[in-house]
């Protein structure tokens, strides 16, 4: 059987969906700094006062809050990954009709790029580059692909993936009130990392979709001058 070509299917409606999910991890991670919070306060009375006294009722309050808003990240996170791969793969078979020449990995690099331990730390970047460059105004053009914003996301949610496993470590290993104090920070500084990591996330998802509906509508298919 003829294996198909590939053909053009639109990111936008894909966009959408994967921008109000990664909307969703931002507002987990603002109720988990808001339970990190709740918790520091609550455990530095205690560390600044030795008469100090909790309430048991008040504590596992804090404790239920941290909780929940850590079960809500999770599931937000899945589903948020699970979109996200979709138009990743969408994207990039896009790119394979724009300009497949450019395409150094096939569009399965897309989804099985993530699973790949340690892989997954480079592979979808150079996947995402890739994609970047064939859909562009200008695909062979000596202007070199504008990869600021890629790369600026791809570093903040790598640094928020070292942090998060650090501050979460440390959260869980915390045995003491001034162990659980200083560790609470810990877990409100990695969310706020990131909601930085899902923004950046947003704009590149938004760019590059933009850059291919803008190259489908006008027309733009690649052809490299070099092959003729």
């Amino acid at each position: 059987m003829p294996v198909p070509w590939p053909v053009l299917r639109s990111p936008v409606g894909l966009s959408y969906a994967v921008t109000a999910l990664l909307g969703l991890v931002v507002v987990a991670d603002l109720l988990i700094a808001a339970a990190s919070l709740n918790m520091r306060l609550l455990m530095g009375r205690v560390v600044g006062d030795d008469l100090a006294v909790i309430d048991q009722a008040e504590a596992d309050r804090a404790d239920y809050a941290m909780a929940g808003a850590s079960v809500l990240y999770v599931l937000a996170l899945l589903a948020t990954a699970t979109v996200f791969i979709v138009w990743f793969h969408r994207v990039r078979t896009n790119a394979g009709v724009f300009a497949p020449d450019l395409q150094r990995r096939g569009a399965g690099w897309a989804i099985g790029g993530w699973f790949i331990p340690i892989g997954n730390l480079w592979i979808p970047r150079g996947v995402a580059g890739d994609v970047l460059r064939a859909s562009q105004h200008d695909t062979y053009g000596l202007e070199p692909a504008r990869t600021g914003l890629l790369n600026a996301w791809w570093g903040a949610w790598l640094w928020s993936l070292a942090f998060d496993r650090y501050a979460t470590k440390a959260y869980d290993k915390a045995g003491d009130v001034e162990a659980i104090h200083d560790a609470s920070a810990l877990v409100m500084a990695g969310a706020g990392f990131d909601i930085v990591a899902a923004v950046l996330a947003i704009l590149f998802v938004r760019q590059v979709t933009a850059l291919q509906h803008a190259k489908a509508v006008g027309g733009q298919m690649g052809t490299n001058p070099a092959a003729g």
